[in-house]
């Protein structure tokens, strides 16, 4: 197996929290050139309302001083949290595919997998052109607390998905490997029918799973309608070159 496809999380490992399933450290990979994304960092993770006292002690011993919040008014409602020593910061991406889906079930419409798979990738592009700004301020957020961080949504996989993609390409790992960190919620993440809703099991096994489509839809946006990933970082996300080099200073081992 290639050098920087070392998954940080060995498929027989235990899961590193018990009330967060798909809650992991993005170190461990290498980049480009050699360097191996920093451990004890950088996590991600699906939502944190559910974590126990023994995954709060954890989080404390990780070092975890910030948690990024992706999710939507509604979700933050439902499933709130509070963790000691852990600030809370919201950056807001409400889920505009459960609109999209709500609103063809209001029609009397059932999509079909293939259709369904189309609004995931059309909730990519989105997340690549509507959402830079909320995307840019989680990369700036990096840089201004380089102390341990975790960042999430609900289920952990497309807006956390995209964010690990984008922070990942800008320290310079290559998107086969990104590709592979990505697909690892379909491993990890325990799928909770409480929060799924009511809907046609082909809808949600796609609303609710990672393919490799919808990431190639948000990869192939940045390159046709940015120029390619460092256009983007540097346009619409709005870093500067030497604020990347300060984040590959902060994130990569020597």
């Amino acid at each position: 197996m290639n050098s920087a496809f070392e998954s940080p999380i060995p498929p027989t490992a235990a899961p590193l929290l018990q009330g967060a399933s798909n809650f992991r450290d993005i170190g461990g990979y290498r980049s480009t050139r050699g360097q191996r994304v920093r451990r004890g960092q950088v996590f991600r993770s699906d939502h944190l309302a559910g974590l126990t006292d023994a995954d709060v002690a954890r989080l404390q011993a990780l070092g975890v001083g910030h948690s990024l919040d992706f999710r939507g008014v509604n979700e933050c409602a439902a499933t709130p949290y509070n963790i000691p020593g852990v600030q809370r910061v919201a950056l807001t991406i409400e889920p505009t595919v459960i609109a999209r889906m709500q609103a063809l079930v209001a029609q009397g419409v059932v999509p079909t997998t293939d259709e369904t798979v189309d609004l995931m990738r059309e909730t990519y592009r989105d997340f690549v052109n509507r959402n830079a700004g909320t995307f840019g301020r989680f990369m700036k957020h990096l840089l201004e607390q380089p102390t341990p961080q975790v960042f999430h949504c609900t289920a952990g996989k497309d807006r956390t998905g995209f964010a690990a993609a984008l922070l990942l390409s800008a320290l310079g790992v290559e998107r086969e490997t990104i590709e592979h960190d990505y697909l690892l919620t379909n491993r990890l993440y325990r799928r909770d029918p409480r929060m799924e809703g009511n809907g046609h099991p082909h809808v949600m096994k796609v609303l609710w799973q990672v393919q490799p489509e919808f990431l190639h839809a948000a990869f192939d946006a940045v390159d046709a309608q940015h120029g390619g990933m460092d256009d983007y970082l540097y346009g619409a996300i709005g870093l500067t070159p030497q604020e990347v080099a300060e984040l590959q200073r902060l994130l990569l081992e020597d």
